[in-house]
């Protein structure tokens, strides 16, 4: 149940889940070499923030 509303928690502020993507290109990409961590951090924040009109300030 605590990581269940961690989980929410970490998507409501929208921090990323590196563990979480780290699973899912194993199971669903197995010939792929997932991102470093620093790399899915920096992919993550363009994807939230270089969007123009994505926010409204």
């Amino acid at each position: 149940m605590l990581h269940r509303a961690a989980r929410l928690l970490r998507a409501i502020v929208g921090a990323p889940d590196y563990e979480r993507y780290v699973a899912h290109v194993h199971a669903h990409h197995p010939g792929c070499t997932p991102m470093t961590r620093d790399e899915f951090a920096r992919e993550r924040l363009a994807a939230r923030y270089d969007r123009p009109g994505a926010r409204c300030c």
